[in-house]
């Protein structure tokens, strides 16, 4: 089916839409409160401390919400832990002077940080069919880049008019309009998890899962050393529109990919795709590492992009397959929760090398991250119920 068929489904644009804005303020809430406490004179340590302890409380709290979701439906469990999420940011735009309190709304706004993508993903399904999913995933992970290009944007206006607050504002207003437009929606309110059985080992009792997940975070750690590795290749070389330029062409190419591997037709198994797209990204990452020319640097950052879609893709796919009964929302939570914290350690990893060895060396030595990730999912595409899944999926 084509990506307007899907659209012209029951609900689909409601649901997409509405997770779409109430995901927004991920890609704002970060970058607002540096602004904010830079306002009020507050250091880049202290900026850096609360926007880490909001990216680990997000992390936490995701697979917790998700869990909630699967054994008590979506409507109430988003509603609440948006109102709480924004709770946290009015404690920032009250006392952003009051480090204690930031720190406790950094706490507050991420742990409860509403689980709005696994929620989306666990309704495609009744959304668009069994049939249409892998192009429902596709569309999902390339309206998602459009987060990531927005948010930013947005921040950006905001603060062209107003105090840096008003971005924080208007961050909580998105969230509770986002969460209410999916929230309200009639398969949102009708969603139920499936029965299964109960344990605190919930969707990590999958060892296909465990496997996917640490791969995937291979794959995240060379996405978040090209957040560093752009800005020093950008105050090397004169890149118009700097590192901004550099990661929004890696966007573009991650939306490129969605788009086309949702409309292409695959005959390899999802694990194997896996595997492929991950050594892609390797790859790719370690044309970066050679530090090319700006006329050549441009088309490599696009290919970064071209190959996570699709990964990211076939990744929902598996976690739809693989999940335990009961389970499947909170295994989406944990595909972003071990996503980002590999962007978080590429971040660092890439820092601590480049302070070594140069941005080339930071870009290798993430690309090599992604190569390990690949390996383990490898080694996922040879277990037993990988093998069972290849037929089904491969013809699908």
């Amino acid at each position: 089916m084509s990506y307007a068929g899907l659209l012209r489904k029951p609900s689909v644009v409601r649901a997409l839409g509405g997770s779409l804005v109430g995901r927004l303020p991920t890609a704002m809430t970060a970058l607002a409160m540096t602004l904010t406490l830079r306002e009020q004179g507050t250091d880049f340590r202290f900026a850096g401390v609360a926007t880490g302890v909001l990216a680990v409380s997000g992390a936490l709290g995701g697979p917790l919400l998700g869990r909630m979701v699967d054994r008590w439906g979506q409507t109430h469990v988003l509603v609440v832990s948006a109102l709480l999420s924004c709770l946290g940011l009015v404690l920032i735009v009250a006392a952003p002077s009051s480090r204690g309190l930031v720190l406790a709304g950094a706490v507050v706004c991420g742990a409860a940080t509403p689980p709005l993508e696994p929620c989306l993903r666990t309704l495609w399904p009744v959304l668009v069919g069994q049939e249409n999913l892998r192009q429902a995933y596709a569309l999902d992970a390339a309206a998602q880049e459009l987060v990531f290009i927005g948010g930013p944007l947005i921040v950006a206006a905001a603060v062209a008019v107003a105090p840096p607050e008003a971005a924080l504002v208007l961050a909580a207003v998105l969230c509770v309009a986002g969460v209410l437009t999916l929230a309200t929606a009639r398969p949102s309110r009708e969603w139920r998890g499936e029965p299964g059985a109960r344990d605190w080992l919930g969707p990590l009792r999958s060892r296909a899962l465990v496997l996917l997940f640490l791969g995937l975070a291979g794959g995240g750690t060379a996405v978040g050393g090209l957040n560093i590795v752009a800005v020093a290749y950008a105050e090397r070389h004169p890149v118009p529109g700097g590192a901004g330029a550099l990661l929004a062409v890696s966007a573009l190419g991650a939306l490129t990919g969605a788009i086309v591997h949702g409309r292409s037709h695959w005959t390899a198994a999802p694990t194997a795709q896996a595997v492929l797209f991950c050594a892609g990204l390797a790859v790719t990452y370690l044309l970066v590492a050679t530090m090319a020319p700006v006329w050549v640097m441009a088309p490599i950052c696009l290919a970064t992009g071209v190959f996570l879609s699709p990964l990211l893709v076939v990744a929902f796919t598996m976690v739809d397959a693989f999940a335990p009964p009961g389970t499947v929302t909170e295994a989406f939570a944990w595909l972003i929760t071990l996503f980002t914290t590999g962007t978080a350690l590429g971040s660092a990893l890439a820092g601590v090398v480049m302070e070594v060895a140069g941005p080339g060396t930071a870009a290798a030595s993430t690309a090599l991250a992604a190569l390990l990730g690949a390996a383990v999912l490898a080694v996922c595409h040879r277990l037993p119920e990988s093998r069972r899944l290849a037929p089904r999926e491969a013809a699908g």
